[in-house]
This record gives C-alpha cells, sequence and structure tokens, in this order.
C-alpha cells in the first residue's frame, strides 16, 4: 500500500487543477529506476492509470504505481514539502537501507530478490 498525506495529496489536486486535468481519470504516478548513486531513484509523476497499475486512493486522488515498481516503494508515505532547501514531493519509504546526500537515489535491501526496474 501507498499512502500520501492530505498536503501531498492537495497540492496534486493543485498541480492537476491548474493543468486542466480530470484527477478521476488521472492521479499522481510513483515509479523507480535504476540509476544514481546508491541504485535506484524515484521517477514521480502526473499521468493516467496504465494498464497493470497498482491503484490506491486518498483523498479523492490516485496513486499509480506499475507492478515492478511495487515492492521497492511497498508502504511509503508520499508527502509535499516546502523548506528553505525548496519545495516538492518527498517519499518517506520504509524499504530504504541506504539513500545518497542529495536524497535523490536509495537502496533497499534485498535488492537482488525484487523484479528488474
Amino acid at each position: 500500500m501507498i499512502t500520501i498525506t492530505e498536503k501531498g495529496a492537495q497540492k496534486v489536486h493543485e498541480f492537476l487543477g491548474a493543468q486542466g486535468v480530470d484527477v478521476s481519470a488521472a492521479g499522481l504516478r510513483v515509479g523507480v529506476k535504476g540509476g544514481g548513486c546508491s541504485g535506484f531513484q524515484y521517477n514521480l509523476a502526473f499521468d493516467e492509470q496504465r494498464e497493470g497499475d497498482e491503484v490506491f486512493e486518498h483523498s479523492g486522488l490516485k496513486v499509480l504505481v506499475d507492478k515492478p515498481s511495487l515492492p521497492y516503494v511497498r508502504g511509503s508515505v508520499i508527502d509535499y514539502v516546502d523548506s528553505l532547501q525548496g519545495a516538492g514531493f518527498q517519499v518517506n519509504n520504509p524499504n530504504v537501507v541506504a539513500a545518497c546526500g542529495c536524497g535523490s537515489s536509495f537502496r533497499v535491501a534485498d535488492a537482488e530478490e525484487c523484479s528488474a526496474v
């Protein structure tokens, strides 16, 4: 399961509304791709639901996850943070065992047991 905070959901609704996108057909896609200094990077995007997606709904918002990414992000909480370092979405992922200093890449335990991303 993937959850999103109220503030995160509010920001997604704002961004989608500003783009004139219908939130009943679109949502926040949470994915993982190989790369970065720790092995994996998050790939967040506003997107429409695709065949094979796992869909989690919170606060009238869809969180879309492709099946290959799900083992890497299962249990994560998506938040929107506005700080002196900048503003943006933050993934609080319980599967992470190491992350790089820049905060944009991560490593999970038993990565070899997960399917290739």
